[in-house]
């Protein structure tokens, strides 16, 4: 499994659509991808299978999955290069570092599909919607692009729910069942491998869509005492 793994970081050194770590990268996606799409990013990508399903269903948009762990975006990077699937691209870095590859207002939506749900209250700050991060994200989108969140974790779907209560987020679209409507909408019904591991054997998949105020509220404390009180209480 170490050789096999090895192996894989040595083969995303080669691909064409895998950036480690670049530099000077602000302002000039356009140029990577040799157009001027939209250019929409999927969080804490793991395998890629968002980035490489929405390139697919959207071709006249530009689509980078990112992630810290470059043995994993491999299988998608690769899928994308045997598919020849070119608005398609894997940057591997931190989350916490996107301003430092993203100009503002240069990324036009982000998917956080099945992200690590973070559920202790100690480790709220590291919830890929919390404030702390929507801050981030706030910097690198144009004004009034959407964040999708979708999650098997009813944990972290209520929290991002109050979240959006306490900061003054607009919901566009909220359902705390995704598979039990009639009609499901392409771009959710690509599936993760986590999802298809259904490890949290959840009944359910809950779907957020939302856009960010103007200014995001300094009440990260009072955040911290709500949650520390609703532990409390259950």
């Amino acid at each position: 499994m170490a050789q096999k793994k090895l192996q894989r970081f040595a083969d995303i050194k080669t691909f064409p659509n895998v950036l480690e770590y670049p530099v000077a990268m602000k302002g000039q996606w356009h140029v990577f991808f040799k157009n001027n799409n939209p250019v929409v990013l999927e969080l804490a990508c793991g395998r890629g299978e968002y980035t490489v399903g929405l390139a697919k269903l959207f071709p006249k948009s530009n689509f980078i999955g990112i992630d810290i762990k470059g043995n994993r975006m491999y299988i998608g990077a690769k899928k994308c290069l045997s598919e020849n699937i070119s608005n398609a691209a894997f940057l591997r870095t931190q989350v916490e570092k996107l301003a430092d590859y993203f100009n503002p207002g240069e990324v036009a939506e982000i998917w956080i599909p099945f992200p690590d749900p973070q559920l202790r209250i100690s480790k709220a700050k590291k919830r890929l919607t919390h404030p702390r991060f929507l801050r981030l994200y706030q910097h690198i989108l144009k004004p009034c692009g959407f964040i999708h969140l979708k999650t098997d974790s009813p944990g972290l779907y209520l929290f991002t729910k109050r979240v959006a209560d306490m900061y003054d987020l607009t919901i566009i679209e909220d359902s705390g069942d995704v598979y039990a409507g009639d009609e499901i909408i392409p771009e959710l019904r690509i599936k993760t491998h986590y999802e298809s591991l259904d490890i949290a054997q959840s009944k359910k998949i809950h779907y957020l869509k939302f856009t960010l105020p103007g200014e995001i509220k300094n009440i990260d404390e009072q955040l911290q005492k709500v949650l520390r009180h609703e532990e409390q209480l259950d």
